[in-house]
């Protein structure tokens, strides 16, 4: 099963990546961009599984680039306390 298959395994798998990022000392605008970077790669080439995901994409793609910051900035604080290891 993949992760994009369920959006709690999703949250989790994001929390975990974030997780390591900052703990190699990555800040948090490195994190905030790399985030934007992969939003926009899903949301034009990976199909939605799941209904959440499929939001996602949908406010992706209907957000200028600015408001694609703000959704990037918002799953990165969303699973900030999310992972296998919290």
């Amino acid at each position: 099963m993949s992760v994009l298959d369920n959006f709690e395994s999703w949250k989790d798998f994001l929390g975990d990546r974030l997780h390591q990022a900052e703990g190699q000392g990555m800040n948090q605008n490195t994190i905030s961009e790399i985030a934007y970077e992969i939003g926009g790669y899903l949301a034009n080439q990976v199909d939605a599984k799941n209904d959440q995901e499929a939001v996602l994409r949908d406010l992706w793609n209907a957000a200028s680039k600015d408001e694609q910051h703000a959704i990037a900035n918002i799953m990165v604080k969303m699973v900030q306390n999310d992972g296998t290891g919290r």
